[in-house]
């Protein structure tokens, strides 16, 4: 247990510090914004308040319903996406321009995309599976799953997706490719990565633990 318990620790700082990088390259391949991005903007229009300070309300608010209907999945991973997720975003984004170029060609941002929703499910994966907290817009489609086991989760997490893109959108703001692309695509991959990298490294040799942890995810 104190083994599981380690890897659990190292999967949450890995996986949502990748989380960071991925959210780097996304923006870098400039396809749009991801889905709960484009609800933040749409919802922002409606406000007299600056970008920043609505999206840290609009994360607050999230926090407190999270709370209390399954503060479960508040924790360690919470707080690095609410405080330090940005940060290393922004980096990696100034990384890639100083190395890639300020103004990359179609092909390129076309690449960068692909990699940035591939490693972005992978290091979501990671972190969902490690059960340390996740970031309060993960937790909706999570929290759905939990409640309703006849759903699939991949599913429900391209409905929740669509939602915030047909919301933000109907609100005035923009989207695009990459947003499209993400909606439809990050749920079956997470799902993908928990089953095959995911739940192995949690459990790692406890075989009957694993076997029942992704008996309990074959809804996915």
């Amino acid at each position: 247990m104190q083994h599981e318990f380690r890897r659990r620790i190292w999967m949450t700082l890995i996986g949502v510090t990748v989380c960071g990088i991925a959210v780097g390259l996304f923006s870098y391949a400039d396809f749009g914004l991801d889905p709960f991005q484009v609800f933040a903007h749409g919802t922002w229009n409606l406000t007299p308040l600056d970008f920043g300070t609505w999206y840290a309300v609009l994360n607050a608010a999230m926090l407190v319903v999270i709370f209390f209907v399954n503060r479960r999945k508040i924790g360690i991973g919470t707080i690095i996406n609410l405080f330090l997720i940005g940060y290393v975003a922004e980096f990696s984004e100034w990384v890639l321009r100083r190395l890639a170029g300020q103004e990359p060609g179609i092909v390129v941002r076309a690449v960068f995309l692909a990699a940035g929703i591939v490693v972005l499910c992978f290091s979501s994966a990671l972190y969902f599976t490690a059960d340390l907290g996740v970031s309060t817009y993960d937790a909706v489609a999570i929290t759905i799953d939990e409640r309703a086991p006849k759903w699939k989760f991949k599913y429900i997490r391209i409905a929740t997706d669509l939602i915030c893109v047909l919301t933000g959108f109907a609100l005035g703001a923009s989207v695009g490719v990459g947003t499209l692309v993400t909606a439809f695509f990050m749920g079956p991959l997470i799902s993908w990565f928990n089953e095959k990298v995911a739940i192995p490294l949690r459990y790692g040799r406890d075989a009957d633990a694993a076997a029942i942890a992704a008996g309990q995810k074959m809804r996915h």
